[in-house]
């Protein structure tokens, strides 16, 4: 979803079809736009199947007044207009109706972003504009003024949202986080009460420029990682366990050097030639690594044995994250000898606190542990292992939140623990 890559019909169905290939919305509702530098919109038509959107379906809108296509454009057309015309810096509009966020708007309530740091930065301004017919210019009126006064994401009364960028996947990536934080509250909600950072915590660290590595013909161990580790970062969006904005997974590569993904790109379409060669200083010439590269190379320095790490938010997790809530691995056994006991550290920042992380894992001791505020970081012997108990551990956090109706917790006894701890060699 790199902007300039696509032409916007093609751009615009490729991202319809994430939005609802991840159910954020319906066969009927939300709708996509991109404006051109000449004015032209382009925009997802009325009445077509949003699971089966075809390039030829997009309405093209022309700054003239001319329309090109074989439908008429969205019936909410005039609020996307309005938008634009309010807004001249932003280049596309996503509106859809995912369900956390719905149920956000039909209870008159803002989600709120102070919960994790990149959240926060990467939605913005999120307000409200007051209730009006679908479709009817007071609404694209009462839209276009919430944009006007500087929002990035409006929530609608009743209806859903509607998210600016300057490009589609910029508003995308701000639509799916602002859903993923809606979701983490929602599932929040069932467990305590949600911790809110400071203003001071929500500044995000200037990342230092890094050195250049010297560039080198890739090993075959090099070449193979890099595929397995856009292999496993592709599973796991897939499996909601990172979105597109955030998440992090890297492996060691030998000595000081290891591969990371890198910074803000889109997850779902790294491709090995842009996962990251690095050092704790350093890394290959014109790319970005990850910002948690400094913390993943204290984490191979402190633990030789460390070979691959992730860092995640995957909503059920972030719950307890964002919540003084315990979670709990007494689960089942495979919760248990899999995860250990999560530790939970006091929200630290992962680029200035990286040290200090470091120091609170370990794959013999303490392979997986929640930064309050931040989400999982998860230690493996490599790739595979770590994507496990990056699934076990999101796995374990849904059947505790589901079980929060049912009832408290009855957890394994001290005697099921020690057997465990004795036929599967847990510390």
């Amino acid at each position: 979803m790199e902007s300039g890559r696509r032409h916007p019909r093609e751009e615009i169905v490729a991202t319809m079809r994430r939005i609802y290939h991840y159910r954020m919305t319906t066969t009927s509702g939300g709708n996509l736009s991109i404006r051109d530098p000449d004015g032209t919109i382009w925009i997802t038509p009325a009445r077509v199947d949003k699971g089966a959107l075809e390039p030829a379906d997009v309405v093209c809108l022309e700054a003239a007044g001319a329309r090109r296509g074989r439908h008429a454009p969205s019936s909410e057309y005039p609020f996307h207009r309005a938008i634009y015309q309010a807004r001249p810096d932003l280049g596309a509009v996503v509106h859809a109706h995912p369900g956390a966020l719905v149920a956000f708007s039909i209870c008159r309530r803002l989600p709120e972003t102070r919960v994790q740091v990149l959240a926060h930065a990467i939605c913005g301004k999120v307000v409200y504009a007051p209730y009006a017919c679908p479709g009817s210019e007071q609404l694209g009126r009462n839209i276009a003024g919430a944009f006007g006064a500087g929002a990035d994401c409006v929530m609608l009364e009743n209806h859903g949202v509607v998210i600016g960028g300057k490009d589609l996947p910029d508003a995308f990536q701000r639509f799916e986080t602002l859903e993923f934080v809606a979701q983490t509250l929602v599932k929040a909600a069932t467990l305590g009460e949600v911790r809110v950072l400071p203003a001071e915590r929500l500044v995000e660290r200037e990342l230092p420029a890094p050195g250049e590595l010297p560039p080198v013909p890739p090993t075959g161990r090099e070449t193979e990682l890099r595929e397995q580790i856009c292999r496993f970062v592709h599973r796991a969006y897939e499996q909601r366990l990172l979105i597109s904005t955030a998440g992090s997974l890297s492996a060691r590569l030998d000595g000081e050097q290891f591969l990371i993904t890198p910074r803000r790109r889109d997850r779902l379409e790294l491709e090995p030639p842009g996962v990251v060669r690095a050092t704790a200083a350093a890394c290959e010439r014109g790319k970005r690594p990850s910002r948690t590269a400094r913390l993943h190379a204290a984490i191979y320095r402190h633990d030789p044995r460390a070979g691959a790490v992730i860092n995640a938010q995957p909503a059920h997790t972030s719950a307890f994250a964002v919540t003084p809530a315990v979670l709990s691995t007494r689960t089942i056994p495979e919760s248990y000898v899999v995860l250990r006991e999560v530790g939970k550290l006091p929200h630290a920042c992962v680029v200035a606190e990286a040290e200090r992380i470091a120091a609170e894992v370990s794959l013999a001791r303490r392979p997986v542990l929640l930064i309050e505020n931040e989400g999982a970081l998860v230690v493996g012997r490599d790739v595979l292992d770590a994507f496990d108990r990056l699934e076990v551990l999101e796995a374990t956090a849904e059947a505790l939140v589901l079980s929060q109706p049912l009832g408290p917790l009855v957890p394994m006894p001290s005697a099921a623990i020690d057997e465990l701890r004795r036929v599967f060699g847990v510390p």
